[in-house]
């Protein structure tokens, strides 16, 4: 539980990185998402190593939840176990929640499913990188965030991965034997506030967008792409040309 905890949180904080991006430049995000799709056997392998730690993730959690409940029958009387956190005992919701935010994640901007994102077909959504048409991922970000309750979910998903994490982390510590009267106080508070740290930073994202700080005017000018096809294949022409 605790290794596939860690390897997950890597993948999150590295995930955080590459989506900060996105207050800087369009190309700057673009050249991060062309870099990756142009790597489809690391992209894969990474994508099917998170798959089967995920699953052990979960494999785990069920497992360990049988074996606490077949350690002790009999539900304690006052309720809840004495010093359990109440992040502790919402593990099993934030974790549900968790799951079915990734898949809707994928389906809205990997697999760019229309009709689940409130604003049309990503797939439209072409730039110019080296002279090559590429996906917008950009514009994707902007103009999906501009959506009320696509923002509203994914800060509720957030909210659940700090609940999991804060946490998750401390206990991975513990269960890899690194608890003790010292260290434990400090062990706590690190794991809060880097769940803190990461919550704010995923939170950032959707709710600068939303609020129009950051992309709105490019946003508009390739909103006319998903309503009008005709308008892709000249404007990415058009930069080609400049691009040479």
């Amino acid at each position: 539980m605790a290794g596939t905890g860690a390897a997950l949180f890597l993948f999150v904080v590295g995930h955080l990185i590459g989506n900060l991006q996105v207050f800087g430049p369009p190309e700057l995000i673009n050249n991060y998402a062309h870099f990756l799709q142009s790597k489809p056997l690391l992209v894969w392998g990474a994508r099917l190593g998170l798959l089967v730690i995920v699953g052990l993730h979960i494999v785990t959690a069920v497992q360990l939840s049988a074996a606490n409940k077949a350690a002790r029958p009999v539900a304690y009387a006052g309720g809840d176990a004495y010093g359990a956190s109440w992040q502790s005992r919402y593990m099993l919701v934030s974790g549900l929640v968790i799951a079915s935010f990734i898949v809707y994640h994928l389906a809205h901007f990997t697999a760019l499913m229309p009709g689940i994102n409130g604003v049309g077909d990503f797939s439209k959504l072409k730039t110019v990188l080296h002279g090559n048409e590429v996906r917008d991922v950009y514009a994707m970000v902007v103009l999906g965030f501009q959506v009320w309750w696509v923002t509203l979910f994914y800060l509720v998903a957030q909210g659940m991965l700090f609940i999991h994490l804060s946490h998750g982390i401390a206990s991975a510590f513990q269960s890899l034997g690194f608890r003790d009267p010292v260290w434990w106080p400090r062990i706590q508070c690190l794991a809060k506030a880097v769940s803190i740290a990461i919550f704010i930073g995923y939170a950032l994202i959707p709710v600068s967008i939303f609020m129009r700080v950051v992309g709105a005017d490019y946003a508009e000018k390739k909103r006319a792409e998903l309503s009008s096809p005709a308008l892709v294949q000249p404007a990415a022409a058009a930069q080609g040309k400049e691009s040479h």
